[in-house]
């Protein structure tokens, strides 16, 4: 107990570290001017490696080896070991200097990307995307080699453990051969039906802020524990108790911006209701990305996208906009809200086509790692693969390779996360709408106490003590299994 004594007391030195880091982290993509880009990308750096210090810390692989397999701890403090050791374990391996070098390099590449992308401009970010992409295969080719897994492998497991690439090449084929075919069936469908039309104003930044500050708080989201603000790429921050929501906003489309707020607000319930006598251990974390785009595809799809939500939210759209007409009915938010098309951008991408862009993004990071496709050759790639997996391509390659801002700070390994996060948001609703005799008339009424509190006692204050798989079986008696998104999309988008 002595030595678990003190590995406790010094991940949650390690925990508060992160949160400083996080904040800072935010306050780059929001608030930080132009010109400070360069030191704070020598900061996150120097905090980067010192974090690295820390969790590589000698004392700690000591006192892991006495503790040992925890024989007479609490299930708890078990997993607490075993996530311990499983971060330990990714960072002790990898040179601190290379760390170090990723976050620089990250930095730099992402500030070259934002305006790279502006101007269309591939040839200008190609070489810090190629030196990312060096410094993430020494990684990867390090992780590998100690944790004797294939190179994508090692890069996958720092954001979803206990998954490996075979197991998602076996998902993701049997949903690319799903999606194309069920794609034509659906446009063929929706192209007999009458035509969405989204609601058109000058609808401005601060009302839109006003109505998604209103949804979150309705949603259960605790503004003395949290925020609101914009960012070039909306996101997620914080700790559990000053949660970091950004959106953008379009002031010719206010439903872009909260659909965003949705997604992002289901990522900051997770995080609210994660285990609060665990916050500053590993154990209290969230369980894996997959888990945690589960939650945030919970509440934007699974419950917002939905035609019971929109009964309820219209009345408060037209209200906070002053605006009466039929393009304000419920029906026709549900059909805007659910319209499909092939769309060339991931974020504004709906639920039948998205999965098809995070499969186009996964095939191509795994073949960058493996060697098998140069930067050079990833715009081609990428335009091949659109038009294999979504039936279009794009015109220029800032709505195509340079969308994303993942692979600049080397988040290789992230994408599949998403679709596997659908796959398990279906899962659940499943379970959730059974156990709770029909979530529908519950999202109608704005009842949503019940649904997050479900989710509250089967996810997010179970924090990290389960492996995916055996919290699916805990919460839904089934490991996962697409069957039930395949299923969601027939009954949302075809006829009934």
């Amino acid at each position: 107990m002595e030595a678990y004594k003190k590995l406790e007391a010094h991940f949650a030195d390690i925990s508060r570290f992160g949160e400083v880091r996080a904040v800072m982290h935010w306050d780059m993509a929001t608030n930080m001017p132009s010109g400070g880009a360069k030191a704070r990308g020598e900061q996150l750096a120097m905090l980067k490696g010192i974090h690295h210090e820390m969790v590589t810390d000698p004392r700690v692989g000591q006192w892991l080896e006495e503790v040992g397999d925890g024989e007479g701890l609490s299930d708890w403090q078990q997993a607490n070991v075993a996530e311990m050791r499983r971060d330990w374990l990714h960072q002790n391996c990898v040179p601190a200097d290379l760390i170090k070098e990723l976050s620089r390099k990250g930095s730099e590449c992402e500030m070259v990307w934002r305006t790279a992308r502006k101007d269309d401009d591939f040839a200008r970010l190609a070489p810090y995307l190629q030196e990312v992409l060096k410094l993430t295969r020494e990684v990867a080719a390090i992780k590998a080699e100690a944790f004797g897994v294939p190179l994508y492998d090692a890069l996958l497991d720092q954001y979803e453990p206990g998954i490996s690439s075979a197991e998602i090449d076996v998902i993701f084929d049997d949903l690319a051969a799903f999606l194309p075919p069920f794609l034509e069936e659906v446009l063929a469908y929706q192209a007999t039906q009458p035509e969405p039309r989204r609601p058109t104003g000058h609808f401005q930044e601060a009302t839109q802020k006003k109505l998604a500050q209103e949804l979150m708080r309705r949603l259960g989201f605790d503004f003395d524990q949290g925020r609101l603000d914009t960012s070039h790429h909306p996101f997620c921050g914080g700790y559990p108790t000053d949660v970091r929501l950004t959106t953008f906003y379009d002031e010719s489309n206010f439903l872009k911006a909260i659909m965003g707020v949705l997604h992002e607000t289901g990522h900051a319930l997770y995080t609210m209701g994660l285990p609060p006598d665990w916050r500053d251990q590993p154990v209290g974390k969230a369980r894996g990305m997959a888990m945690h785009e589960s939650q945030s595809l919970f509440v934007e799809m699974q419950v917002g996208r939905s035609e019971a939500f929109s009964r309820w939210v219209a009345p408060i759209y037209r209200d906070i906009f002053g605006e009466m007409d039929n393009d304000w009915s419920a029906e026709n938010l549900y059909r805007v809200n659910t319209q499909v098309e092939r769309s060339l951008i991931r974020v504004d991408a709906d639920e039948v086509t998205y999965p098809a862009h995070v499969i186009l993004r996964y095939r191509l990071e795994k073949a960058m790692i493996a060697g098998d496709l140069e930067i050079a050759d990833l715009p081609d790639a990428w335009n091949e693969g659109m038009e294999e997996l979504v039936g279009i391509t794009p015109d220029d390659d800032r709505d195509g390779c340079m969308q994303d801002i993942h692979w600049m700070d080397g988040a290789i390994g992230y994408f599949p996360t998403y679709t596997l996060g659908a796959l398990i948001a279906a899962q659940l609703f499943a379970s959730a709408d059974e156990e709770l005799d029909g979530i529908e008339g519950l999202v109608e009424k704005g009842d949503f106490a019940p649904v997050i509190g479900w989710l509250g006692d089967k996810v997010h204050s179970v924090g990290s003590r389960l492996p995916t798989n055996e919290l699916l079986v805990q919460a839904t008696g089934r490991e996962l299994d697409a069957s039930f998104f395949k299923d969601h999309l027939r009954r949302r988008y075809l006829p009934k």
